[in-house]
């Protein structure tokens, strides 16, 4: 989700030339491993919130605070903590990070209650945020300029296969051999990232500028990229609602099993990558337009599963096209502040990424907080759908304003 780079040494320069005939370094590999085992490690939580509750004894929506709280680290870790490291040699600190989020993991697997397992939670967030915030500028200088864009996409594809993959394999592991042995695995997983990163990635790495104060102050008191990381909040959190308590909304209201609710987390990851590919695709002459139709019909299907959540049929196929919109924004979002930051704050685009990514897991945060208020509230499991629905609803009144303002310059 962030840009790309525009500088790079001399050593990178002729690195990069020399990947021309070979295709993509081996390096890209080593970070697209760990994408997939920080992404893993995400929102595999959704699968085993039941799973977590009933062993410490917690509410769902207690359990839920370790979707929102994470999220929160991340946030902190994405423009505060990749700002206070940017001095820190790249290599050096992509070894940090994965030392990090193995230790968060190994933490998370032996958890002895939930305080210390949110501790465990917020700690591997910290290292996700300055992760996905330094990663797309490393993949960029790894290789030349014409294949950054697909360096990039390579590196994000981790992300997606781990909500593919990743998230149901870990729901499976967790429901039949425990929660803990999840986080071993994926801290296992972070081990392999780790282990690749020594080896692949070059220390040559040049550091990007570090951003001043003056130059952070700007973008976030400028009103146009304000209304886009709200747009992103409320437009991506609105899923959030229902998307955190999935698995004993599919449980508890459609009566799936628990190994049902696997593959079904199988078929929403195949969905949410479909969403992402198209979303991007639809999204790159105007972003705004497109945001507009797919924030409609997000709301509208968030609607829809209100309803069809009580039929196996319905609400599998309501699923499916649920997952698909819910993450196809996630390009034209950050398309979108890009564009602004060029326009009006140009050479900001890298600190208004991390903005971004700050944003959308803030978004994550509050929706599923929301959702945990709902699960508590006399409204139950049976109402995030809708409550899900009247965040992205906001989130087209915002576009709207946006898209108002766009015109009036």
């Amino acid at each position: 989700m962030n840009t790309i780079t525009k500088s790079t040494s001399a050593t990178e320069i002729q690195a990069a030339d020399g990947q021309k005939k070979k295709g993509l370094p081996a390096a890209l590999w080593a970070l697209t491993i760990s994408a997939f085992a920080i992404g893993t490690t995400e929102f595999v939580i959704v699968g085993l919130l039941p799973t977590v509750a009933k062993d410490l004894h917690i509410s769902l929506p207690s359990a839920g605070l370790l979707v929102s709280l994470y999220a929160i680290g991340v946030a902190i870790g994405a423009p505060i903590l990749t700002a206070l490291t940017s001095r820190v040699p790249r290599k050096q600190l992509l070894i940090s990070l994965m030392v990090l989020f193995i230790v968060g993991n190994g933490l998370a697997s032996v958890a002895p209650g939930f305080i210390s397992l949110v501790i465990a939670r917020i700690i591997t967030g910290f290292a996700h945020g300055v992760f996905f915030s330094i990663g797309s500028t490393i993949a960029a200088a790894l290789v030349p300029v014409e294949k950054r864009a697909s360096a990039i996409s390579i590196m994000f594809a981790g992300l997606t296969v781990a909500i593919v993959t990743g998230v149901p394999l870990g729901t499976f592991i967790g429901q039949h051999f425990g929660w803990q042995a999840t986080f071993i695995g994926v801290a296992l997983l972070g081990l392999v990232g780790l282990i690749s990163s020594m080896i692949l990635v070059p220390a040559t790495l040049k550091n990007e500028q570090p951003a001043s104060l003056k130059t952070q102050l700007k973008v976030i008191t400028n009103k146009r990229l304000l209304l886009a990381f709200l747009m992103t909040a409320l437009g991506y959190g609105g899923t959030f609602v229902a998307f955190t308590y999935l698995s004993p909304i599919l449980q508890e209201i459609t009566g799936l099993s628990e190994s049902l609710v696997s593959v079904i987390l199988l078929l929403y990851g195949i969905a949410i990558a479909i969403g992402n590919i198209v979303g991007g695709k639809v999204s790159n002459k105007n972003p705004i337009k497109a945001l507009l139709w797919m924030f409609a019909l997000q709301a509208i299907v968030l609607l829809i599963f209100t309803f069809t959540v009580h039929n196996t049929i319905l609400g599998i196929i309501t699923l499916f096209i649920m997952g698909a919109l819910s993450f196809a924004s996630v390009p034209g979002l950050q398309l979108l502040v890009v564009q602004i930051s060029e326009k009006h704050l140009p050479g900001t685009e890298d600190v208004a990424s991390a903005f971004n990514i700050a944003a959308f897991n803030i978004g994550i945060a509050i929706g599923a907080y929301a959702g945990g208020l709902i699960v508590a509230s006399p409204l139950g499991l049976g109402a995030t759908p809708w409550v899900g629905a009247i965040f992205v609803v906001l989130a087209i009144i915002v576009t709207l304003f946006s898209a108002r303002l766009n015109r009036k310059s």
